[in-house]
C-alpha cells in the first residue's frame, strides 16, 4: 500500500498498459476504487506497482468478455495513477486510481500476459464562446446541487465537490464521476465528448432529467407520507399510551379483553387441534383494530370456542332397574317400547366403551315419543336437548353457516352442545319426517 501523491508532475508516457473496465468509467482528476480479480489484471497492476504506477484504464464494449483484446474495448480511455492497492485474502486486488487525462489508443502493442498499447494524448478542447461555457458550468453546478439535495442516496457533502474542480471541463468531469445513476453509454458518451461546452450541453440534459425523476419521487412520497401520517400518528400515540399504562400497572380495555380470552383458552381444554386455531385467531384479532368488518367474526369464533364443554361430561348412572322405575314412572303402558329401551341400557352396561345407541322412535303425535326421549336422559342420569327439524329448508340451520356471512352462527347440534352444557347429552332429533325439499335442497 502506497500513501498518496502529487499528480501535477507525472508524466503520462505514450506506451501503456491498458485495464480493461467492465460497468465503471475513470474520469480525469476523479477518485474511483476499483477491483481486479482476473489473472492478467491482477499482473498488470503488480507490474504497474513496481514502477511509474501510471495506467491506462479503458471500458470494455461487451462486458460478459473475459478476456478482451484490444478490439474489444473503447478507443479512448483515461490514464489513472494508482494511490493504493490492498490484496484480498480471495487472490483479488482492491485499489484507488485517480483518474489524469484522456486518451486514445492508436494501436496495440502486446496482448500477453496483459494489454498494452500505444496511446495519443487528448487535451480538452478549447471553448469557443467563454460566456456560453461559464453559463452552462453555472447551470450544470446547481443542477448538481438540486440533484444532490433530492437524491437520498448522495450525502450532501457531495455539492462541494463542485467548488474543487479547475475549469469547466474538470467540473463537468467530476460531476459525471460522481453520478452513480448515469447509464454507462452516457458516461462513455461523456468521456468521448472532447468539446467542452457539447459535454456540458450533455450534462444539463442529463442532470435535468435527474432532477425531474428525483422531484416526481419526492411528490409521491409526500403524498403517501401525508395520507399514511395519520394513520401513524394514532398508532404511534396508542403504542405510547400503551407503554405509559404498562409503567403506571395499568392495561386498557382491549388488553385485558385479549388476556381474558387467552386465559380461558387455556382453561377449556380444547384438543390440541382447536387450541392451536384459536390461538391462531387471537392473533389476528390482537392485530385487528376493532373497527374492522373482521373484528365481529373473530371475536364470535373465540367466543363459542371457548363456551364449548370441552371436557366437561356427566357420568353415566347405569342401573336397570332404576332404569325400568324412571320409564314406569314417566309413561303409562307402552311395555314393548320400554322393554326395547332398557335392552340397550343393558348392552350399554356390558359394553361401557361401545358407541351408544341412535334409536328411532314412529308414530302419530301424543304418544310419547318425545317424553320417551326425556325419560332416558333421567335414566342415565344425562342432560337432554331436543332439535325440533319440523319445516326446516336449509342445511346450514343444522351444520351452521360459513363464517363469511353477516351474523353467523353455528348449527343446531353445535349450539346444543353449548346450551346442553356437556359433551355427552341426549339429543333428539325431532319431527324428522317434517324436514322439507324445495328448490334450495334437501337437509335429510
Amino acid at each position: 500500500m502506497a500513501a498518496e501523491r502529487d499528480i501535477s508532475d507525472l508524466t503520462i508516457p505514450d506506451v501503456l498498459s491498458i485495464l480493461p473496465l467492465r460497468g465503471t468509467v475513470v474520469f480525469p482528476n476523479a477518485v474511483v476504487p476499483l477491483a481486479a480479480g482476473r489473472p492478467a489484471s491482477v499482473r498488470l497492476i503488480q507490474e504497474a506497482l513496481q514502477g511509474s504506477r501510471i495506467i491506462g484504464t479503458v471500458l470494455q464494449r461487451n462486458s460478459s468478455e473475459d478476456e478482451p483484446r484490444i478490439q474489444g474495448l473503447h478507443s479512448i480511455g483515461t490514464a489513472a495513477v494508482i494511490h493504493k492497492a490492498l490484496q484480498q485474502p480471495d487472490g483479488t486486488l482492491r485499489l484507488v486510481v485517480q483518474g489524469l487525462g484522456r486518451f486514445r489508443i492508436v494501436e496495440g502493442v502486446q496482448e500477453t500476459p496483459f494489454l498494452r498499447a500505444r496511446i495519443q494524448h487528448i487535451a480538452d478542447a478549447a471553448p469557443s464562446t467563454t460566456l456560453e461555457v461559464e453559463a452552462l458550468a453555472r447551470n450544470v453546478t446547481a443542477l448538481f446541487q438540486k440533484v444532490v439535495v433530492l437524491s437520498p442516496t448522495l450525502p450532501d457533502e457531495l455539492a462541494s465537490i463542485v467548488g474543487t474542480a479547475e475549469g469547466p471541463g474538470a467540473l463537468a468531469d467530476l460531476i459525471a464521476a460522481s453520478l452513480p445513476t448515469l447509464p454507462m453509454t452516457l458516461r462513455q458518451g461523456l468521456l468521448e465528448t472532447l468539446g467542452v461546452a457539447e459535454r456540458l450541453q450533455r450534462l444539463v440534459a442529463a442532470l435535468t432529467k435527474e432532477a425531474e425523476v428525483l422531484e416526481l419521487g419526492s411528490k409521491i412520497q409526500s403524498e403517501v407520507h401525508s395520507e399514511m401520517s395519520k394513520t401513524q400518528r394514532e398508532y404511534y400515540l396508542r403504542e405510547q399510551m400503551k407503554a405509559i399504562q404498562k409503567e403506571l400497572g395499568e392495561t386498557d380495555e382491549r388488553t385485558q379483553e385479549i388476556d381474558a380470552l387467552r386465559q380461558k383458552i387455556d382453561a377449556a381444554g380444547m384438543t390440541e387441534e382447536a387450541r392451536a386455531e384459536a390461538k391462531r385467531e387471537l392473533d389476528r384479532l390482537a392485530k385487528m383494530p376493532p373497527a374492522a368488518a373482521e373484528y365481529t367474526v373473530a371475536r364470535t369464533y373465540i367466543d363459542w370456542l371457548v363456551s364449548m364443554p370441552w371436557q366437561q361430561e356427566t357420568t353415566d348412572s347405569v342401573n336397570i332397574a332404576e332404569a325400568h322405575g324412571v320409564l314406569d314412572d314417566d309413561h303409562e303402558g307402552l311395555e314393548k317400547i320400554k322393554d326395547r329401551i332398557l335392552e340397550y341400557i343393558a348392552v350399554k352396561k356390558i359394553r361401557p366403551s361401545g358407541k351408544d345407541p341412535i334409536l328411532c322412535f314412529v308414530g302419530p303425535p301424543g304418544v310419547g315419543k318425545t317424553s320417551l326421549g326425556k325419560s332416558i336422559a333421567r335414566a342415565l342420569g344425562r342432560k337432554f336437548h331436543r332439535i325440533s327439524l319440523g319445516g326446516m329448508r336449509d342445511e346450514a340451520e343444522i351444520r351452521g353457516h360459513r363464517r363469511t356471512y353477516i351474523g353467523a352462527l353455528p348449527g343446531q347440534i353445535i349450539q346444543g352442545l353449548r346450551r346442553a352444557g356437556t359433551k355427552n347429552p341426549v339429543f333428539m332429533l325431532d319431527e324428522i319426517d317434517k324436514l322439507g325439499m324445495d328448490f334450495r335442497g334437501d337437509p335429510a
